[in-house]
């Protein structure tokens, strides 16, 4: 019969042997373990004049987000929750070219912490992560369990209206290249072979679809000078990811603003991957109908 072990839960912010400093090492050691993915420790106790010091600045292997880490043992409160958003405030003023997420991290998350964070989320991009310290015989464990995420931003295609038109030779001769242009030619054509009526939409930072004169974005290509990033509509999973990476094809960070796969494309990508392209596409789209 299988056995049952009591866990014993511990709290760092009272034990005589383990601290913040230990903590902050030991994400520095492995960023993966808080759950976002595969990121890496671009600065800690970072400087902030005038607002004291930030605790662990993360930065996704991509180089398109960041993520402001402030750590709290015991339960959170609202001094945390200020300094937060104050430091994610500062950091995206100065880098705006990211996308930055606010994080806070505490052993106790309290209900008056989600209410409170109720009222900015949807404003300010902000998750906070619960940490649950485990002892053991052979040390201390960490889990990190989300216990409020970023609110899902709009689809892409939501801002048509506004977003400015351009045309294809806009990207052809300034945004990208005819090459990269090419790819998002031939991810148009693997969608017709579910969508035939699918038409191009030059737009000034993508390329999406309209369907029937309305925008329908299930995915959009963004080409660039040497490359094409095709992202597309569908809700992460461990198991889309493990499947992706298993084709070899070169799959980005997940952009979890906006809930997109991101994948890397080359021209020289479609003998090879052009049926599980459509399989991907096809899934997209059947998830926005």
């Amino acid at each position: 019969m299988p056995q049952f072990t009591k866990l014993k839960i511990a709290s760092l912010k009272t034990h005589p042997a383990y601290n913040e400093a230990w903590l902050q090492q030991v994400i520095a050691e492995d960023p993966t373990i808080l759950g976002l993915g595969p990121l890496s420790v671009k600065d800690r106790e970072r400087t902030h004049r005038g607002a004291g010091r930030l605790d662990m600045l993360l930065q996704d292997e991509d180089g398109t987000g960041r993520y402001e880490v402030e750590i709290q043992l015991g339960a959170s409160d609202e001094s945390h929750i200020i300094r937060t958003i104050e430091y994610w405030d500062r950091e995206r003023r100065v880098y705006p070219q990211y996308e930055h997420t606010a994080v806070l991290i505490a052993e106790d998350i309290t209900s008056r912490f989600l209410n409170v964070i109720g009222l900015f989320n949807g404003h300010i991009p902000i998750m906070a992560l619960q940490l649950s310290a485990i002892e053991t015989n052979e040390g201390m464990g960490l889990v990190f369990t989300r216990v409020l995420d970023t609110v899902r931003l709009g689809l892409v295609d939501e801002d048509e209206a506004v977003s400015e038109t351009t045309d294809r030779n806009y990207w052809e001769n300034t945004k990208a290249s005819p090459g990269t242009v090419q790819v998002a030619d031939k991810v148009l054509e693997l969608c017709r072979a579910f969508a035939p009526s699918l038409t191009p939409s030059y737009k000034k930072n993508y390329i999406g679809f309209r369907l029937n004169n309305q925008a329908f974005n299930f995915a959009v290509c963004k080409p660039r000078v040497h490359s094409m990033w095709l992202e597309i509509a569908l809700p992460q999973s461990e198991e889309l990811d493990a499947e992706i990476e298993a084709t070899g094809l070169e799959l980005l960070t997940y952009n979890r603003h906006f809930s997109l796969y991101r994948i890397s494309l080359k021209i020289s990508d479609f003998p090879k991957h052009q049926a599980y392209l459509t399989s991907l596409l096809k899934r997209a789209f059947d998830n926005r109908s």
